[in-house]
């Protein structure tokens, strides 16, 4: 991306929420986005997956410019190449684990969605939930759940918003683990959004943010 802002209208007037953002991701790699709260990690992150229009500047994604594409183009894009976790799960409650996992296959039109998401429940170790609703379910299971929702079309990158946020430091420890090696099983780029330092350090390089502008961005790739 390029000199990307984002101004957002509120009742006080515009707030920008990203100021002339640049930054180059490599296929593969890994980042670490911190930075206090309202520093504009999670907008950085939706800006990214194309959830939200840059209202400046240049977003380009695998290739493609988000900027020339519309809402149904953008939706078409992340379901072909994108995973995304947020922080509160965001299970469909109607749906079973197991049809939840494979619900973005089926709407890609794949004709083994059920047994590929079979494998991806039981890669998380939640076989024995594959027909437990998220409601009957933990908090560390729902966000296992939909860990293998986002890495069940195999995409070439993985966005996770505070995947660990609402959950115990053990349980938070367990997905963390999961999310690195579902990234190193396919080598997708990784973008984690985190306050947590430890868990940026993970990261081959770690982004940090400070009034929608990036401060410091360092480690393996600059």
């Amino acid at each position: 991306m390029t000199d990307v802002s984002l101004i957002l209208q509120s009742n006080a007037g515009s707030v920008n929420i990203l100021k002339n953002i640049s930054l180059k991701i490599e296929q593969g790699e890994s980042i670490g986005l911190v930075g206090p709260s309202g520093s504009g990690k999670s907008s950085l992150l939706m800006v990214m997956g194309g959830l939200e229009k840059a209202s400046a500047g240049k977003v380009q994604v695998l290739g493609n410019d988000f900027g020339r594409m519309g809402e149904d183009d953008l939706a078409r894009f992340r379901r072909a190449h994108m995973g995304i976790v947020f922080q509160s799960f965001h299970l469909i409650p109607t749906m079973t684990a197991l049809e939840n996992i494979a619900a973005p296959l089926e709407l890609a039109g794949a004709s083994d969605a059920m047994q590929r998401a079979e494998r991806e429940l039981e890669a998380v170790g939640l076989a024995h939930r594959a027909e437990h609703y998220p409601a009957q379910m933990s908090g560390g299971e729902q966000q296992r759940t939909a860990l293998a929702r986002a890495a069940v079309t195999r995409p070439d990158i993985l966005l996770a918003d505070e995947p660990t946020g609402n959950l115990d430091a053990q349980t938070g420890d367990a997905i963390v683990d999961l999310l690195f090696g579902l990234r190193d099983k396919y080598g997708s780029t990784l973008i984690l959004v985190t306050h947590a330092l430890d868990l940026a350090a993970r990261c081959d390089r770690i982004v940090q943010l400070r009034d929608g502008e990036v401060m410091t961005a360092h480690g393996a790739v600059t």
